[in-house]
């Protein structure tokens, strides 16, 4: 009896085993850095659908730090695909598809390879094809202005700012599209190097503009020529502009934005891994069509209420994501 005992408890060790035994490898290619916040929220997104199922490699290519150096760290990405051989892959952003993806991959392999947080047009890379797909990125620019609207219904004009990086072009171009179906109209669109240039922008700003949209500041300069986070750029804005800043994603809320309609890189994780998953399950990349986000959330940051003096109606509140800035 006790040698059946021993029996069936090597036997479940062994099941267990198999169990947590991962059926994929997987090499994600993240544009930016590991600490980035909207990295930070697509990896969440990553996770959650694959592990356990896949044993999944991080690799960072730092482009808001430095992008003169992504090439580099592209090849280096290239050389860790080779090594790893993994069963599919994940990129995130721009970046990643512009310097790994296009030189490396596309149509060099066989390997299933899905994208997200794209700004640009599919077309523009020239997907999908026969083993990539994934998910575009577009802001809620719209959903934003009516929110705010709802919150300031005395707002007419909008102002949009961000770095002068592609994903910056890229809103500019998707304000150009959409800005006929916005429910304020829109003036300015400010792509900024750095900056000296931003401080330049006050008193137009704060005569143009009604309210600001802002999205993708990390990597605009300091006086030294030093690469910014949006938390470094923040109270810059704020300090030359003294009306209401509305954000797209999330952290730009709780670093002081008043509010926003975030887009989530959760989102763009799950989805862009869901796919993957299918393909590394036998389903044709081909049956997988670009797609993009869809889900909104309404953010609004209590300390700029208060700082403001902004009384929302009740009504405003209701459903949204209360926030305070983050110190």
């Amino acid at each position: 009896m006790k040698s059946l005992i021993a029996a069936l408890g090597t036997l479940l060790m062994l099941v267990s085993g198999s169990t947590l035994a991962a059926d994929f490898k997987v090499l994600v290619v993240m544009s930016y850095e590991e600490d980035n916040p909207w990295v930070r929220e697509i990896r969440e997104g990553i996770d959650g659908v694959l592990l356990p199922a896949a044993e999944i490699t991080y690799f960072h290519m730092n482009t808001k730090a430095n992008r003169d150096g992504g090439p580099a760290r592209a090849e280096e990405a290239s050389a860790l695909f080779k090594s790893l051989q993994p069963n599919g892959v994940i990129t995130a952003d721009d970046d990643a598809v512009a310097m790994f993806i296009l030189p490396y991959l596309k149509d060099k392999t066989a390997t299933p390879v899905m994208f997200n947080g794209v700004n640009a047009a599919a077309e523009k890379y020239g997907f999908p094809n026969a083993h990539v797909s994934g998910v575009l990125e577009r802001a809620h620019v719209r959903e934003s202005l009516a929110f705010i609207k709802q919150i300031l219904p005395s707002v007419r004009k909008a102002c949009f700012m961000t770095a002068d990086v592609p994903p910056g072009r890229a809103l500019r171009s998707q304000v150009d599209a959409e800005k006929a179906t916005y429910p304020i109209s829109t003036s300015d669109f400010y792509l900024i190097r750095d900056n000296q240039q931003l401080e330049g922008l006050g008193k137009s700003l704060n005569a143009n503009c009604d309210l600001l949209f802002v999205d993708s500041l990390e990597g605009i300069l300091d006086r030294n020529g030093k690469t910014q986070t949006n938390k470094d750029v923040f109270p810059l804005i704020q300090r030359i502009f003294n009306k209401p800043i509305l954000g797209a994603n999330r952290y730009q809320v709780e670093q002081g934005a008043l509010a926003a309609v975030v887009k989530t890189g959760q989102e763009q994780g799950e989805r862009s891994a869901e796919m993957l998953l299918q393909a590394m399950r036998g389903k044709s990349v081909s049956s997988l069509p670009v797609t993009q986000n869809s889900r909104g959330q309404r953010v609004i940051n209590v300390s700029a209420l208060e700082r403001m003096g902004i009384m929302p109606q009740p009504s405003v509140l209701r459903g949204a994501a209360l926030v305070r800035q983050q110190p």
